[in-house]
Formats: structure tokens, C-alpha cells, sequence
């Protein structure tokens, strides 16, 4: 029997390394911020998935091109300029301050000079980054494993877009949240944002959400989620939408994260993981999609296939 490429993932192995990776990817994020221009939903700001990590492609600066990569594979962020230059600051356990530290010292290196917005985003504690002398801890197998599982979940996140001729995002990490996410678009505008996130300006929650979605996606648990998840939700959320039923059997609504849930576990252990993330999937949109009267018929298409053109 094949090895299952989707791994395990044990939470209370897991949380600390991702309560580190989350602030020190909230410094190389916040680079990307501070270098590129607005794109709209903040799609200019997340990490996304490699064939070695998480990197943030290239980002514009000046008259060259930058990109930062977090290398689970040797152990190291990478900071890459166009022409050549680079730099790497070795993954290990370290303060959030030496690590802040540590990349703005090789950005200087590569003659990249850029200010950041010194503390985290959407998280109750702001400790700025400079003053964050906290001993942190970074497990390198653990940090792979997370990199697998979201590589899997991006790939099944990404054959899901193809089906949707609408406006959607990539599947794309952003580092506040700390989860990948999907997203679809009704193409009508929705109602303000009512804001509230912690520590993120309510401006940028209310373009984030300026139009109508169907989001999904996957994080690796916390708060009142405490085990690696799935998860899907509608804004604004449509009259019905949680007492929907939808599939697998594992998924329910979660009433104190208003969406719907699925235990990683579920998918990882399942005899065909891709088709009940895919069942997870399908089965949220089309609650969000029918109860809010999105134009199905003008938004949907059949799932692409690699090589063959959509039949039109």
C-alpha cells in the first residue's frame, strides 16, 4: 500500500513551533506589506505555498525584484534579490526579536531598506517584534510536517478553484490568520464589515470583505478549535447557512467561529483524503452559494483537467 502523502499532525506536538513560525512569518509578511502595492482583499500580503515551504514570491523593490522563502527543506529563510544577491537566516529556536533582527540585518545586507509595522496583526497579545525577548520554540520535523499538510490541502484547495469561472483567490497563507484560504466571489458588493478584528486597522477588514464570498481553507488549530482543521464560511453569512448539511459526517457548524468545520484528522485518516476535502468543500460553497443567491449557473464550470482546454 502507498505511503499517505498526507501527514499526520498531533497538536500538542505542533503548537508551539507554529506559535513561532506565525510571528516569524508576521515579520516577513509585513516586508511584502511595506514593498508592494494595494491589491484588492490585501491578496498583495500572503505567503504561499512552495515546492521547499512557504515564500512570498516576488515582491517589487525599487528597480529589482526581492522574494523571501521560508526553506523548510535546509533549515533556512532565504532572501533573494533578482541579481543575484542573497542572504539566509538559519531556522532554530530563537526569540521573535533575534529573528526580526536577523531578517532586517539581511535585507540591509542585500541594500534593502524598508521600515515594517513592528507588531503582530489579528492576535490578542501585539508584543512588538523588536521587544519580544521570549524564548521561543522551533521544531524543524514539526515545521515540515506542517509545510506537507498544508502542501496537500493546497493542492486540493487549488484543483477546487478550477471549478468557478467567477472571481477567486489563489490558495494563499496569510500570516495574521495564520491559515491557507480559498476564496469565491458572488461579484455583488456585501454590507460593511463590522470590524473588530485585534490589532488590524477596521479599514482593512471592510475592503478585505468589500464583496460578497465563499471562503475556505485550513489552519492548524487554536483558541477554541484545539486540533488542526478545515474550515468554510459565507460573508455576509446567509439566512440558513448553519443549519445546512453538509458532508463528510465529521464536519458541523462551529457557533463561536460562525463556520464550518472539519477535523484535519477526518481528512488525513479517511481511505481517500482529496475526495472528502473535495465533498467538505463542494458541499459548504453550494450552502453559501444557494441560500445567498449567488448566479450558479454564470459562476460555476467542471473541475479543470491537466492539458485539456474548458469546453465553451
Amino acid at each position: 500500500m502507498a505511503e499517505n502523502p498526507w501527514p499526520e499532525l498531533v497538536y500538542a506536538e505542533l503548537q508551539d513551533t507554529c506559535a513561532t513560525l506565525q510571528l516569524w512569518m508576521q515579520v516577513v509578511g509585513k516586508v511584502r506589506l511595506a514593498l508592494a502595492p494595494w491589491l484588492n482583499h490585501s491578496w498583495h500580503v500572503p505567503l504561499y505555498v512552495t515546492a521547499r515551504g512557504l515564500g512570498t514570491g516576488p515582491v517589487p523593490c525599487g528597480a529589482f525584484a526581492l522574494d523571501m522563502e521560508f526553506d523548510f527543506v535546509a533549515g533556512a529563510l532565504s532572501l533573494r534579490r533578482a541579481d543575484g544577491g542573497a542572504r539566509a537566516v538559519a531556522l532554530r529556536p530563537m526569540s521573535v526579536a533575534e529573528f526580526y533582527g536577523a531578517v532586517m540585518e539581511g535585507l540591509a545586507g542585500l541594500g534593502v531598506d524598508v521600515k515594517i509595522g513592528g507588531t503582530p496583526n489579528e492576535m490578542a497579545e501585539a508584543v512588538p517584534f523588536a521587544k519580544d525577548h521570549a524564548p521561543r520554540v522551533y521544531d524543524a520535523a514539526q515545521a515540515r510536517r506542517f509545510w506537507l499538510a498544508l502542501s496537500q490541502a493546497w493542492r486540493v484547495l487549488s484543483a477546487f478553484r478550477t471549478g468557478f469561472l467567477g472571481k477567486a483567490s489563489p490558495a494563499h497563507v496569510f500570516w495574521g490568520g495564520f491559515d491557507l484560504a480559498a476564496t469565491r466571489f458572488s461579484g455583488r458588493p456585501a454590507p460593511p464589515h463590522p470590524g473588530g478584528v485585534p490589532h488590524l486597522r477596521d479599514a482593512v477588514t471592510r475592503e478585505a470583505y468589500s464583496h460578497e464570498v465563499s471562503s475556505a481553507g485550513f489552519w492548524p488549530g487554536g483558541g477554541a478549535v484545539d486540533y488542526p482543521a478545515f474550515y468554510a464560511y459565507a460573508y455576509p453569512e446567509p439566512t440558513g447557512f448553519r443549519t445546512a448539511k453538509v458532508a463528510p459526517a465529521a464536519a458541523f457548524y462551529h457557533d463561536g467561529l460562525r463556520e464550518f468545520v472539519l477535523p484535519y484528522a477526518a481528512v488525513q485518516g479517511a481511505a481517500d483524503p482529496d475526495a472528502v476535502l473535495l465533498a467538505f468543500l463542494q458541499s459548504t460553497y453550494e450552502a453559501a452559494a444557494d441560500l445567498g443567491r449567488w448566479d450558479r449557473a454564470a459562476l460555476e464550470c467542471d473541475l479543470g483537467k491537466p492539458g485539456i482546454p474548458r469546453v465553451v
